[in-house]
């Protein structure tokens, strides 16, 4: 058994070890009854993802400063993790506010600016997929990759900088009872430890993928190789 594949064994474990405590531990919320245990994920991606975010942010900083081939490898898997737990946040907010505000999605703050955070990050994949590798398209994505972590403390701090229907943060007010905030603890932990995971095979692909010549490299050496003498 390769060491990836005990990894993913074990955030695979720890993420039903989770799912046991939400459905079989946590106990059911008095106003929002069943849709209530979809917060435990649904907040956990959401630190992931920023935590995914975080990541690019200092391998930016890194590959601008030193150029590190390594830096850029960890943003660009960084990225890619980060925007899979940031739809997954917002296919899971989606479910959450059906039952409760009545509607899958409204233009609220938070709500909205998630989306920017998805729509930013997802244009930095695309900006590396669509450029021609090289030190430029590495340079650019690093910028966009540093600024578009602005949005994450806009995401964060909107609930509080204006009048939303998305509620405020209720693990730092203590206004989970201590199981449902031990679930949400056990749950935020598992799902860092999967993106920790995530990111870690992701690194590996890109740096097989950049071991392997692109195909206009290999049709520059094709033409450049002498013909044989008759």
């Amino acid at each position: 058994m390769t060491r990836y594949t005990r990894l993913v064994a074990a955030a695979v474990l720890l993420m039903l070890v989770a799912g046991a405590l939400i459905f079989f531990y946590a106990p059911e919320d008095f106003l929002q009854k069943e849709p209530q245990r979809i917060f435990y994920l649904h907040v956990s991606a959401a630190i992931a993802a920023f935590a995914c975010f975080a990541v690019v942010l200092g391998a930016s900083i890194a590959y601008l400063r030193t150029e590190s081939l390594r830096a850029d490898r960890l943003a660009r898997a960084a990225a890619l993790v980060g925007v899979v737990l940031t739809t997954v946040t917002l296919v899971m907010g989606m479910l959450y506010a059906k039952p409760i505000w009545g509607t899958f999605w409204t233009w609220d703050a938070r709500l909205t600016s998630t989306l920017v955070l998805w729509i930013i990050y997802a244009g930095y994949l695309l900006l590396r997929r669509l450029a021609e590798p090289g030190r430029q398209a590495a340079r650019f994505a690093a910028v966009v990759g540093i600024f578009g972590f602005v949005d994450v403390p806009i995401v964060y701090f909107s609930v509080t900088w204006w009048r939303t229907q998305h509620p405020g943060p209720v693990i730092i007010s203590d206004a989970l009872p201590p199981q449902m905030l031990f679930v949400f603890l056990v749950t935020m932990a598992c799902t860092l430890f999967l993106a920790a995971v995530m990111v870690a095979i992701r690194y590996q692909i890109e740096t097989l993928t950049d071991e392997v010549p692109s195909p206009v490299v290999q049709l520059v050496g094709a033409q450049r190789e002498p013909e044989p003498a008759r």
